[in-house]
């Protein structure tokens, strides 16, 4: 048993401090997802230990520090996402703000077929706009009939390969675009979004490869840091939604928000989980949205699940750029610029070497 344990804590710890390797490994990278879990499992692994065994020598001391120096280096991420911190994103202190709008994000996993459990959350939930990530063309013919009558504009790219994505919105569209970043059959949406008032609002809608086994995450870093820069330099206030595969506490997520000058509602208040909605335990926080500080939120809640491995979420934003100045802006030091823009170098390498791949394994 006390073998058990030892191996047990050494493995975890190594769980802890492997991310803080900046390489886009898989192995490496799929480690900035766990960091509560691991955090919850070593403070068990050293309770028990020094319950039962106590700590006695000097290589026991060494060992028990050196595991409360793992759940410490966890917990330093997480903590953003509890209420023990301040509030990143200000609510509106209007009562029934005018010029707002609610907008819905739902990865619906291209192979779930309950169509109608979907259609019934999007008219309980009755949002402006919603982004759909993973349709692919059975998904949009059992949908498109229902939202195309509640919804007059849209952006529609099914895809068989679990990165379809379909946008519909009450509010009108200008300068439309389905634009591959990186990777060719990745898509992401960009679109302006006229409000009632006549405010525009830039709107990137994204969806990256996550880590996986021999799959490395060069290319999602890209497509999230030119993003992050386009957002910055947008003709309008941008907000930035999707299944970004990369969970909010994350060094690519805190560089990607230093850079575009996003904010994060989720900070100060939870973790608003999405995935896994199949296995109550491990569930991380990948569906994402960012905003500029010029909106003010009125309401953030995780929706009931439907049979996608990814609950919806949903958020209302009402834009009030009066009271912009008294919310946190976040800017990039010139290391921050260095680095992203390595980043993107590297993914848009990697994306062209995967694009050839694929172009030369059709043409066989």
């Amino acid at each position: 048993m006390q073998t058990t344990l030892v191996i047990l804590g050494f493995i975890f710890t190594l769980f802890s401090f492997l991310p803080l390797i900046t390489s886009p490994l898989w192995w490496i990278r799929i480690l900035d997802f766990p960091r509560l879990h691991v955090a919850l499992l070593l403070s068990i692994i050293l309770a028990a230990y020094v319950a039962v065994y106590g700590v006695q020598s000097t290589s026991e001391i060494v060992m028990v520090v050196v595991w409360a120096l793992a759940i410490l280096n966890e917990l330093r991420y997480i903590i953003h996402f509890t209420p023990v911190v301040k509030v990143e994103a200000l609510r509106t202190e209007k009562a029934n703000p005018t010029n707002a709008f609610t907008l819905m994000i739902s990865n619906v996993r291209m192979v779930n077929q309950k169509y109608d459990k979907f259609l019934e959350r999007v008219l309980e939930a009755n949002p402006d706009m919603l982004i759909m990530n993973e349709p692919d063309q059975a998904w949009h013919d059992s949908v498109c009939k229902v939202l195309d009558e509640r919804y007059p504009y849209a952006i529609k790219k099914p895809l068989d390969n679990t990165y379809g994505m379909l946008f519909w919105s009450r509010n009108k569209l200008h300068d439309s675009e389905i634009r591959y970043l990186v990777e060719d059959g990745i898509p992401s949406f960009y679109t302006v979004i006229e409000l009632p008032s006549g405010d525009k609002v830039s709107l990137f809608t994204v969806h990256p490869q996550p880590p996986r086994l021999m799959l490395n995450t060069e290319t999602r870093e890209a497509e999230l840091l030119l993003v992050a820069k386009e957002a910055k330099k947008a003709p309008y206030p941008a907000v930035v939604a999707g299944d970004l595969n990369d969970v909010a506490w994350s060094k690519t997520t805190k560089l990607f928000k230093e850079i575009s000058g996003l904010i994060d509602p989720r900070v100060g208040r939870g973790f608003f989980n999405t995935y896994n909605a199949f296995v109550p335990f491990f569930r991380y926080p990948l569906d994402h949205v960012f905003y500029d500080p010029v909106f003010r939120l009125v309401s953030l809640r995780r929706l009931p699940k439907f049979g996608s491995d990814h609950f919806p979420i949903m958020i209302t934003l009402s834009f009030e750029p009066q009271r912009e100045h008294e919310q946190v802006h976040p800017r990039a030091d010139k290391e921050d610029k260095q680095e992203a823009n390595e980043l993107i170098q590297e993914g848009l390498e990697k994306g062209e070497e995967r694009n050839q791949e694929k172009q030369n394994s059709n043409s066989q």
